[in-house]
């Protein structure tokens, strides 16, 4: 469990969604706001038709709350039709009654054009669409950055919310290093004494025939081995790694690039470890803490 100190903001994640919608003047709209992991702030927008002015206010609101992250902010618009959206077309409407009078003269008998018929000949009647005022169009604009302003809250508290979550896998997984380290510094005190017995045991194998070494140049020998092998500077870097880690995670805000840069350090300890490593358990230790500390990066990838 992180513990974050009053008044700091939580480690957040860069995965989420949101959907906001408004209406207006026989309007109405939508909009949706992804998130995904990235390295830096990429922000992506779809403005409707005509609004493509907006898109540096719609910048200037995702970066205001967001530091980290693949973003696309997607419009969508509907305008509602009426019967007001209709007309006649006056032109069209004259060249037919225009013509009318002759087709009746070449056909006698025939019954008058009646109103319906008239109307129903293509092009007289016409769509219209509604042209928008620059009072409307600045209305509808206000409008979209309302709702995007919405949805950026709620995908903010998405991502805060996934943060907490993904805040206590990392707290767990630092605590296993920490776990590992521990194991690997009992084993790395014993190390000198092994080391001492194995050297006996090859030097016995080797040169049976040659006198044992005195206790003064195999003691030489061995401390020659137990610095080639010594692991105590590397287990204390990692030690300080664990602690920036934490504090980290509990300073909360936007850490992931700190975050992942320890990680790195992490690897790098984790590395010259077992390349010392003189003993089959520490070297085991030393496999699965390198394990550990690649799922631990790969979780801080979405750390904002």
């Amino acid at each position: 469990m992180v513990n974050y100190e009053e008044g700091v903001l939580p480690v957040t994640s860069m995965t989420g969604f949101a959907r906001a919608e408004g209406e207006m003047n026989g309007c109405s709209w939508a909009c949706e706001i992804k998130s995904v992991n990235s390295k830096g702030l990429d922000v992506r927008c779809r403005l409707p038709h005509g609004y493509d002015g907006l898109e540096g206010s719609a910048r200037d609101l995702v970066a205001a709350r967001f530091t980290r992250g693949s973003i696309s902010v997607n419009f969508t618009l509907s305008r509602r039709q009426s019967g007001d959206n209709y007309r006649i077309n006056q032109d069209v409407l004259e060249q037919i009654l225009t013509i009318v009078p002759d087709i009746q003269r070449r056909l006698p008998g025939s019954p008058p054009l009646s109103t319906d018929a008239l109307l129903a000949v293509r092009g007289v009647i016409e769509s219209v669409e509604h042209e928008e005022t620059e009072e409307e169009k600045e209305a509808l604009g206000d409008g979209f950055l309302e709702s995007m302003g919405v949805a950026i809250e709620a995908l903010g508290g998405m991502r805060a919310d996934e943060g907490r979550r993904l805040a206590e896998v990392l707290a767990a997984e630092i605590d296993q290093i920490e776990t590992l380290c521990v194991s690997a510094t009992e084993i790395a005190t014993t190390q000198p004494a092994v080391l001492k017995e194995r050297l006996n045991s090859q030097l016995s194998d080797i040169v049976s025939q040659v006198p044992a070494l005195s206790e003064e140049r195999l003691a030489q020998e061995v401390a020659l081995l137990v610095a080639k092998a010594d692991i105590r500077e590397e287990l204390d870097r990692l030690r300080s790694h664990i602690e920036a880690a934490r504090e980290l995670l509990a300073s909360g805000g936007a850490v992931g690039r700190r975050l992942d840069f320890l990680c790195q350090e992490f690897l790098r300890e984790t590395n010259t470890l077992c390349s010392k490593s003189a003993d089959i358990e520490l070297t085991r230790l030393g496999i699965e803490l390198k394990a550990v500390v690649e799922q631990l990066r790969e979780q801080v990838q979405n750390v904002e």
